[in-house]
């Protein structure tokens, strides 16, 4: 027998069921009901369990989701309060509800402040009102109260509250439109005090006090991303080529490249962070049954059945558009039509088998119109056009799958001529809309190529086509899809920098999304908005075939649209601790970052604030000049300064240039800066 402690704060979800590898392995299909699987975030190993019965099982699962629920619907103000009261339970050692000199400094320690003894004995004996030696509950909160004062809301606050020191519904308006910038009514105004006002007497009087007003800035309202943008507001019935895809690279890879272990739990992962474009590397498997890895190396093997049904699943947990299904195809015939079986079956009538149209369609359907859909993208045995004219005899396409094509060299492409791959005619007629094609140039894709005709290219040369060729890429974007993958030599599943392929239009930019990386943060920022659906309509300039936009030379056009944004570094608050060692804090800095057209890229840091991570100030100002808005993203990090080796990272949020709020006074990020803004 032995005692598991678990945090719910360290729990990411939870799934009832067989879901994972390990339970359909080693249960019998009989224990469906009494399995469910507890997943936790970072690289924490899942726990699989086992009820005693069903119903065990259906109130443990029921149970702690409501649980993960609360506590993710907490404000961040309640957070703080959560917060603190663990700090100080954690620091009262002997448990008598009483803090001690010692306790207090070992607390102050795990709220992320360095203070100097004497002054940490100073602020002891200002709340040991009883002068015994202890804080007791009432001091406790007097010493709280000392801790937590914001100045630079007091002043805020200060300057507005003209109403015998508390904060009318006038005086509220005028905070709303002069520092947020926005265009609000009295009636705004009332509404908010209604809302976050929790002093039932001010409520009465139509009055915000001051912990009101840092209620309401805490919440969604006072978020730098402008809240309209969090769900869908873009025109979602253009052609699916005229879109932004979240896109994933080798999908079923949990690590590196190498030896690293495949899971179903990484289409879990990528499609809840609404990638719209999985891949599958599909072999010959045993038994008959097609298998997901990474050929030629020993990353583990998981059933290309069991993708699917995972796959099908997760599709539209967090995003209704089409998933499309990026097939790396290496297995004999028999195989693949086992392969075109599994997905027949598992994914029924929202797998695309045929077009939308009565007619040869000339363009993409939207991305509106394949809601809940599935598409396959492969080599195809024969053109589309053979679903309007009858002529339905394929012309066996006897080729490489272009990823190979691309990753190797001429010899090796010579060794393997007699190793070419067939295709099964099962498998051929699921690719509707996504045939996979070499890349031989913009002229001849041009000349010969259908708009369902689609390349993958590796990232290498992708980048020299986005630096070189970038208004060329841009027109052949306008007709047809681009993917872009990793280079063969990022074993380390590192990514590369998506802004260039985006700027150059390409559509499929998939990234090794079980890496976390300012790249990763750059991609996760851009398909931030719109409902985080996986898809961000490009600027109209992006879909215009006569488009003269190059974001590398940067001529005239309606693509220059100059704003300048300024921004104001105010404090941050209670920042996590990355070094964990006892007598480590943070010595914060923030850096504000500028990623677009390369006329627009920059970044600017603050000093460091030594020994506090708990509450650091800066007012720092800053100022960008933007070009290109509609392209442009900004990255906020904050790090623990390091004169040794590099900075560490604290937190980050990045958004599209265009949802930023005009004038938002920010009371907390989530544990990010307070900071202003302008632009104009």
């Amino acid at each position: 027998c032995f005692g598991l402690i678990i945090s719910i704060e360290d729990i990411s979800a939870v799934r009832a069921g067989r879901q994972s590898e390990g339970l359909r392995k080693y249960t019998d299909e009989l224990l469906e009901g009494r399995c469910f699987s507890i997943i936790f975030k970072g690289r924490r190993k899942d726990l699989d369990l086992i009820a005693s019965s069903d119903e065990e099982a259906k109130q443990w699962v029921t149970s702690l989701e409501k649980i993960m629920s609360n506590l993710n619907n907490l404000n961040c103000q309640q957070s703080f309060f959560s917060w603190i009261f663990n700090c100080l339970r954690k620091a009262d050692k002997n448990c008598d509800s009483q803090l001690s000199l010692e306790e207090l400094k070992d607390f102050l320690h795990q709220i992320n402040i360095e203070l100097d003894d004497l002054y940490a004995e100073d602020l002891f004996r200002q709340c040991d009102k009883s002068k015994s030696g202890y804080l007791s509950e009432e001091e406790i909160k007097t010493f709280y109260n000392l801790l937590t004062r914001r100045q630079e809301i007091d002043e805020i606050y200060a300057e507005y509250a003209k109403t015998t020191g508390f904060m009318s519904a006038e005086n509220l308006l005028d905070f709303l439109i002069k520092e947020q910038k926005e265009e609000a009514t009295l009636a705004d105004a009332n509404r908010l005090i209604d809302q976050y006002e929790r002093d039932d007497k001010a409520k009465e009087k139509q009055l915000m006090t001051k912990d009101g007003f840092l209620m309401y800035l805490q919440m969604f309202e006072g978020l730098v991303l402008n809240p309209t943008h969090k769900a869908v507001h873009q025109d979602m019935n253009q052609p699916l080529n005229h879109y932004f895809i979240s896109s994933s690279h080798n999908t079923y890879l949990m690590e590196d490249q190498l030896t690293g272990p495949s899971s179903t739990k990484a289409y879990i992962r990528a499609l809840v962070k609404g990638c719209r474009c999985v891949e599958l590397d599909c072999w010959d498997g045993s038994d008959e049954e097609p298998v997901i890895y990474h050929g030629h190396t020993l990353t583990s093997k998981i059933l290309f059945r069991d993708a699917i049904k995972t796959i099908k699943d997760y599709a539209f947990k967090t995003s209704d558009y089409p998933v499309i299904l990026s097939l790396e195809n290496h297995c004999s015939v028999e195989q693949q039509k086992v392969m075109a079986k599994h997905m027949s079956s598992i994914l029924g009538s929202a797998l695309i088998t045929t077009p939308l149209e009565d007619q040869m369609p000339t363009e993409f359907p939207s991305p509106e119109a394949l809601k809940g859909r599935f598409l396959v993208k492969c080599k195809r045995l024969n053109k589309l056009e053979v679903y309007f004219t009858r002529e339905a005899a394929a012309v066996n396409d006897d080729t490489l799958t272009e990823e190979e094509d691309e990753e190797e060299d001429e010899e090796q492409q010579k060794a393997k001529k007699c190793k070419k791959l067939k295709i099964a005619k099962e498998l051929s007629d699921m690719v509707i809309y996504c045939k996979s094609v070499p890349f031989n140039g913009f002229q001849d894709a041009k000349d010969n190529l259908a708009f369902y005709e689609m390349a993958s290219v590796k990232e290498g040369k992708a980048i020299q086509l986005a630096e070189e060729s970038a208004n060329c890429y841009i027109r052949h974007n306008v007709d047809k899809l681009s993917r872009i993958y990793p280079a063969g030599l990022r074993t380390d599943s590192s990514n590369f920098n998506p802004v260039p392929l985006w700027n150059a239009g390409c559509q499929i930019v998939a990234l090794n999304v079980q890496t976390p990386c300012p790249n990763m943060d750059l991609n996760q920022g851009r398909f931030l908005v719109n409902g985080k659906t996986g898809y961000i309509l490009k600027p109209a300039y992006m879909r215009d075939q006569m488009s003269e936009f190059d974001p590398i030379t940067l001529t005239r056009g309606p693509w220059l649209q100059h704003k300048t944004l300024h921004i104001m570094i105010i404090s941050a608050q209670q920042l996590p601790k990355v070094n964990q060692k006892k007598t480590s804090v943070v010595d914060a800095l923030v850096k504000v970052e500028i990623h677009g057209v390369p006329a627009d890229t920059a970044e600017k840091e603050t000093v460091h604030i030594v020994d506090n991570g708990f509450n650091p100030m800066w007012n720092e100002n800053f100022q960008f000049d933007v070009h290109v808005p509609a392209l442009a993203l900004v990255r906020f990090v904050v790090e623990d300064y390091n004169y040794a080796f590099d900075n560490e990272l604290i937190g980050q949020f990045t958004l599209p240039f265009t949802s930023l709020q005009l004038g938002k006074l920010v009371a907390s990020l989530c544990h990010l800066p307070v900071y202003r803004w302008v632009s104009s």
